[in-house]
């Protein structure tokens, strides 16, 4: 649909979203593609993702060892249990995601996106030969439907954006237009990601119901093969696939069979595929990769290792100190805390040495500060806006501390009983106490089972009892750990958090003011600061990628320096042992080994 400019600017006026007369300066025009910041990096002619073997052949089969089972292959709603890898390999969505690239969408059912500067609508054109698995054509009918039933009916993953969806409306035989009831320039992405279903399959039919009875058709590449819960999964590639020719799909969907077999446990999986069961091993224990993968098929060639590199955060990992109890609010606490933690004897006691060191919340990224080094230019004049609320560092510099690999860490111990002083703790009678002579003690909270975090708490519990510390270990299982952490019931507990290369409102929820007495919100560290919050402001208004990049910068730098958790250790590479005949693209993409990598982009060649 072309809308002429009254139409256009009724719609503006609305929303109040920009002035009557910067209206006529821009209108919206249709596009190949969609990116959070500027333009998408491929042209409207592209013929095919960078990250893909556009000549690839097509044959094969991949098989994964899953740990688990599953009672429902209906991954669009909340109950049931479900293959994750359904959500993501069944139903299409209007726009796809490349992952090349930190956040830009290029057309998949739809063959254009259009919208207006402020995006405060969004309309997409569906491609005329878009047809699910049946043969019946991908309809606006079965868009709207797909939006409205998973919006309130579906998982609750759906439910946000479709609250911010002011009014949803056809626009031409295969238009449909949403307009906006909040500022949020990410929910024109997100709504090009959504799963669209068949409406006819469901009529007459429970959506919310689970089980293996129904298959959702749907217009993707694979279709639902042969399957017995718990046991075994077959997803097969359609020969009478739709979208094989459109530019975002060239290269992708090249196996004809994905299997998944189901063990008890990640032991297991890793046995089967020892003994050939399956042909593909993700390996995320680094000295396991370095010491165990020495079997015969590996010794022969007929397996081979290979290391993905990636690009993306590492997100914080490790031992988040609670600001809401007494014991963490003082910042020199935390860092004291912080400063006794030998994470490089800790790192070559479990693992080898293996495991490099997270020394921020964007580390490993575009977006991550440079420890140790001044701030400068955009990011300098953000974090002075806020020159009152900001940690010592956040400017000047800030890195997380290194020792020197041994076991007592003098250094680090010196330094972590100096800060304590300053805080007002001093060892009286061989224990860190305060001016009334109440001890300094604190409880560390961890999930039963969970061996490594109790063997890093180990070393660090023998490294407090240098200082005159004793705290108290409390092991708990999945149940209660969740109801505590949920209840921020927790002086420190084991924490991770992962981020993206495209963050967005979910940064609010993570460590926004407004989160931090909300039960259940995943601000576990309880931290409230208006820098943090303005920053987040700042970073969702970045109207260019340098605006957005110094904005998330200039965060990563107040939430680190502000010693809110220990930080442990990331892998900047993933870990893929497989068949000698499975093969993946030369170039990796950014993400790496992540979304739209395995099995997608692989293809199997003798």
């Amino acid at each position: 649909m072309r809308t002429n400019i009254t139409q256009k600017l009724r719609g503006i006026i609305a929303t109040g979203a920009i002035t009557l007369s910067s209206a006529f300066a821009v209108q919206a025009e249709p596009m190949h593609g969609i990116a959070m910041y500027g333009t998408p990096a491929l042209p409207a002619d592209f013929t095919a993702l960078p990250h893909v073997n556009p000549d690839a052949p097509k044959g094969g089969r991949i098989t994964f060892a899953e740990a688990g089972g599953f009672d429902s292959l209906h991954p669009y709603i909340r109950k049931g249990s479900t293959p994750w890898q359904l959500r993501f390999m069944l139903a299409e969505s209007l726009m796809g995601r490349s992952y090349d690239e930190p956040f830009t969408l290029y057309g998949l059912l739809a063959e254009s996106v259009e919208t207006d500067d402020a995006r405060t609508w969004v309309e997409f054109t569906l491609r005329e030969n878009a047809q699910f698995s049946d043969g019946a054509p991908v309809t606006v009918e079965d868009v709207m439907w797909s939006y409205e039933t998973l919006g309130t009916k579906g998982h609750p993953r759906y439910h946000g954006a479709w609250g911010k969806i002011a009014s949803m409306e056809k626009t031409g035989p295969r238009s449909i237009k949403f307009t906006f009831n909040t500022e949020d320039r990410e929910l024109a992405l997100i709504l090009g990601m959504r799963p669209i279903l068949k409406k006819a399959q469901w009529e007459g039919k429970d959506f919310e119901a689970s089980g293996v009875d129904v298959l959702p058709i749907t217009s993707g590449p694979y279709v639902i093969g042969d399957f017995e819960p718990g046991r075994y999964l077959t997803l097969k590639r359609n020969p009478d696939y739709w979208g094989k020719d459109v530019p975002f799909m060239r290269g992708q969907a090249n196996l004809d069979e994905i299997r998944f077999d189901y063990y008890g446990d990640g032991g297991v999986t890793f046995e089967a595929f020892k003994a050939g069961e399956a042909n593909t091993h993700r390996e995320t224990n680094e000295h396991k990769w370095a010491t165990q993968f020495d079997f015969p098929s590996v010794q022969s060639g007929d397996v081979v290792m290979s290391d993905i590199p990636h690009q993306r955060p590492t997100g914080i990992k490790g031992y988040v100190m609670n600001t809401r109890r007494p014991v963490f609010e003082d910042i020199r606490v935390r860092d004291a805390m912080i400063h006794a933690f030998n994470y490089e004897f800790v790192n070559q006691t479990i693992h080898g040495g293996t495991k490099k060191r997270i020394q921020s919340f964007f580390h490993n990224s575009v977006l991550g500060m440079e420890p140790g080094t001044e701030a400068s230019g955009k990011v300098r004049a953000l974090l002075e806006q806020f020159a009152g609320d900001l940690p010592a560092g956040a400017i000047e510099g800030y890195a997380v501390p290194t020792s020197d690999g041994s076991e007592r860490n003098r250094a680090g111990i010196r330094k972590a009983m100096g800060l304590m002083e300053e805080a007002g703790w001093t060892v009286q009678d061989g224990v860190m106490k305060n001016a009334a002579g109440e001890p300094f003690t604190f409880e560390v909270l961890l999930k039963t089972g969970a061996d490594e975090n109790r063997q890093e708490i180990d070393i660090f519990v023998a490294a407090l009892s240098r200082l005159g510390i004793s705290p108290t270990v409390t092991s708990v299982d999945s149940a209660q750990y969740k109801e505590r952490t949920t209840a921020f019931d927790f002086d420190m507990a084991y924490y991770w958090r992962g981020l993206s290369l495209s963050p967005g409102n979910e940064q609010k929820l993570y460590w926004g003011a407004g989160s931090a007495d909300t039960e259940g919100s995943r601000n576990w560290m309880g931290v409230t600061n208006p820098a943090i919050d303005g920053l987040i402001d700042a970073m969702l208004t970045a109207e260019d990628q340098d605006g957005f990049r110094a904005a998330v910068k200039a965060l990563d730098r107040v939430l680190t320096a502000s010693r809110l958790v220990i930080p442990l250790g990331y892998n900047d590479r993933s870990h893929i042992a497989h068949a000698k005949q499975l093969h993946f693209p030369a170039r990796i993409p950014m993400y790496g080994d992540y979304l739209g990598f395995q099995p997608e982009t692989w293809w199997w060649e003798d």
